[in-house]
């Protein structure tokens, strides 16, 4: 299936379209049911041609062409101070080469990804409990998110609270990350049907509170977030037993103002090196990361937005204890880059400054182009998610550049949206001469999508 040369170039005539301004990787929402009905049902189709060249990863195919597609069915029954909803996913992938690195991330057929019940406490609706499965977005959804770019999402069982709490928001929530099955090389390429599993062995659990603070033009959120894990029958794991406390100061953009953001976290605990049978050594965690961000939206026509943005994670360092931080479910895409075939960059060992533009011409057109500089936080370990480390540390620090842009199209704001993007990765020492290194030259990737939404 040879179409990837048309998504890229597709992708690279455009430019490229921001994340919307307070919800930075949604995809638009579908129409409203009438108001007079109970009964309310949605859903998107979503097809995507990927196209990359040049891998990043060690042993995985140089060239790559897929054609992803994403089935979403909503349904929910509203009955007054309880409500219901349900959703079903079904992700696919088509014409990826034997080597390819599409795995659970992309493929999940006939998946029941929400199944839950929500009650009012009060009159108001001011404090609401829902339980069952669920999804779930919090704050700057750098650690807790539902995926959107992203094939299949992060779904979970559990419970959730949300209240108002001393002038602000509280959610607070105990949940069970769902492990994504098959996950299986066959079960991934024949679409198999497999009930996504949960269990007690994987726990997530924490509490938010977000209020506004200053002239109200800006919040602060405080937060701490616990991951329990441990082996059972049909999985080895690293252990992890983590408490990642931090913060979140913002101030949205608006046209003719700065904006900032900053938010740091750190993360202590227990885990394992590796999840190797023969890996039984717990060792003290202690990582971090931070995300710095100042822009301007100028007051034109086209809302263009500049920003300056800068991203650091801890990564391993070896020795007794283990410094590489653990984004646990966090989105990357709206800062990192597209994900799916390409995705080298994550939250981890990571020292990155980066320069962003934005412009919204209308509200059916808008388009982002993103620099970054990629410098390794440890020598010895890999950067992000491209598993090419060095552990004698003499490939240096300098993984490369990349470059990205996006733009997003609405034929139908309400129902279909054209979107394309393109990234290069222009890999620096550390990606060209680290010992598992694979001699594939610049990583270039392209994708086009339309998404029908109803």
């Amino acid at each position: 299936m040879k179409f990837g040369m048309v998504a890229v170039g597709l992708a690279l005539i455009a430019a490229a379209g921001p994340r919307p301004a307070l919800a930075e990787d949604r995809a638009p929402a579908p129409p409203a049911a009438p108001a007079e009905s109970p009964w309310t049902v949605s859903g998107s189709l979503r097809v995507r041609a990927e196209s990359l060249a040049g891998q990043f990863r060690p042993r995985l195919a140089e060239h790559d062409d897929v054609l992803f597609t994403r089935a979403i069915l909503a349904l929910g029954y509203d009955a007054g101070r309880v409500r219901f909803g349900a959703e079903l996913f079904d992700s696919r992938a088509f014409g990826q080469d034997s080597r390819s690195s599409v795995g659970t991330s992309e493929v999940n057929a006939l998946e029941l990804v929400q199944a839950y019940a929500e009650v009012d406490l009060d009159e108001g609706g001011a404090s609401t409990l829902q339980l069952g499965r669920m999804t779930m977005d919090l704050g700057s959804k750098r650690l807790v998110s539902r995926q959107n770019f992203r094939n299949t999402t992060n779904a979970y069982t559990g419970v959730r609270l949300q209240t108002a709490l001393a002038g602000g928001g509280l959610t607070a929530f105990w949940v069970l990350p769902h492990y994504r099955l098959p996950d299986d090389r066959p079960g991934v390429e024949d679409h198999a049907v497999e009930w996504d599993r949960e269990s007690t062995d994987l726990q997530l659990f924490g509490a938010s509170w977000v209020r506004a603070v200053g002239d109200r033009a800006a919040t602060l959120e405080l937060y701490g977030y616990g991951l329990l894990e441990r082996d059972d029958a049909a999985l080895q794991t690293r252990n992890r037993r983590l408490f990642t406390p931090g913060f979140r100061w913002r101030r949205p953009p608006r046209a003719g103002r700065m904006d900032f953001e900053l938010e740091a976290a750190g993360q202590v605990g227990s885990a394992r090196r590796t999840a190797a049978v023969a890996d039984t050594r717990d060792l003290d965690v202690a990582a971090w990361f931070i995300h710095a961000e100042l822009g301007r939206t100028l007051d034109h026509a086209w809302k263009p937005r500049l920003a300056a943005h800068y991203d650091q994670a801890s990564g391993d360092r070896g020795g007794d204890r283990y410094t590489r931080f653990d984004p646990l479910f966090g989105a990357r895409r709206f800062e990192f880059g597209p994900a799916g075939l390409y995705g080298p960059i994550s939250r981890q060992n990571l020292r990155s400054p980066g320069v962003r533009v934005e412009i919204r011409p209308s509200s059916r057109f808008e388009a982002m182009a993103m620099y970054r500089g990629l410098w390794l936080d440890s020598p010895t370990d890999a950067p992000g998610l491209t598993g090419v480390a060095d552990p004698s540390g003499r490939s240096g620090r300098f993984a490369g550049q990349q470059l990205e842009t996006r733009a997003r199209y609405a034929l139908d704001p309400d129902r279909v949206w054209l979107e394309v993007g393109a990234a290069r990765l222009f890999k620096g020492r550390h990606l060209g001469e680290a010992p598992n290194a694979p001699d594939t030259g610049d990583t270039v990737f392209g994708y086009a999508d339309v998404t029908v939404s109803f």
